[in-house]
């Protein structure tokens, strides 16, 4: 079974600057790491690969910084990894994205599945799988919580859908997107960290990919736009009461009567 997972990288804190301009978020010199739900895609990759042989290529899209998280994939035990870095991509809304990375997917070669997390955790849009699969012309299904199991030539899956479990079988090439906790993600290996530190990432630029419409990449390819966006107002303050129940009930009373929530 040849394996495709889908990977990114993301800050490692929510204190990350915005570009006033852009409106995208200031990457450069931020502490980053590995998508957490992207950890779930790989190791579910990993664990069909055990069980069923095959191969694991990574692809990720993102300035040079990303192939850090490329190779966390080595260690962890992907066989091969797949940048897409450009200017050009930069500034992507989710369906440049989904578009960059479908043509990503191409130059990869021959796949038989797709794995992604079920979103990411600095856009929570959880659009870019099932719009890769569009592009692609290749069946998906979101929500995945287990593996039921893989015959030839087809995958069944369950599915979450909030007040129901469902249970669908997909013929090859799909693609999946995996919910949290679908396995546990296994900790990176110092042994194949040190065997791997050295092992190729292909980078792949604008050059290279077969269509070469300017306007379908990066902001230009972008058809939303980010208006406003800011960071979450931190109030820590607080009050301490110690009185007896009868003023503390009064005191809360007053309180929520004074900041008119009754």
């Amino acid at each position: 079974m040849n394996i495709i997972v889908c990977i990114k990288q993301v800050p490692g804190s929510n204190k990350v600057e915005v570009d006033p301009v852009t409106g995208v978020l200031k990457r450069d010199g931020v502490e980053s790491k590995m998508n957490p739900y992207d950890l779930y895609a790989l190791e579910t990759a990993l664990k069909l690969k055990e069980t069923y042989g095959g191969t694991i290529k990574v692809i990720s899209m993102g300035p040079p910084q990303a192939m850090q998280i490329i190779r966390e994939a080595y260690a962890m035990g992907a066989d091969e990894g797949i940048l897409l870095s450009d200017r050009k991509f930069a500034g992507a809304d989710v369906l440049a994205t989904s578009y960059t990375l479908s043509q990503g997917v191409r130059e990869a070669g021959e796949f038989d599945l797709i794995l992604c997390g079920k979103q990411t955790t600095d856009g929570d849009t959880a659009q870019v799988g099932p719009e890769m699969a569009e592009y692609l012309k290749i069946p998906s299904v979101s929500n995945v919580k287990r593996i039921v199991s893989v015959e030839d030539g087809a995958i069944t899956v369950e599915m979450d859908m909030a007040n129901t479990i469902e249970i669908a079988r997909v013929k090859f090439p799909c693609l999946l997107s995996v919910e949290k906790d679908i396995f546990m993600p296994r900790l990176p290996s110092y042994v194949k960290m040190r065997a791997t530190k050295d092992k190729e990432i292909k980078v792949i630029g604008f050059s290279s990919l077969k269509d070469q419409d300017e306007m379908k990449y990066g902001l230009n390819g972008s058809p939303t736009q980010v208006q406003r966006i800011f960071p979450p107002e931190s109030n820590i303050k607080r009050e301490l009461w110690n009185d007896s129940a009868e003023e503390l009930a009064d005191k809360l009373f007053n309180k929520i009567k004074e900041s008119k929530f009754i």
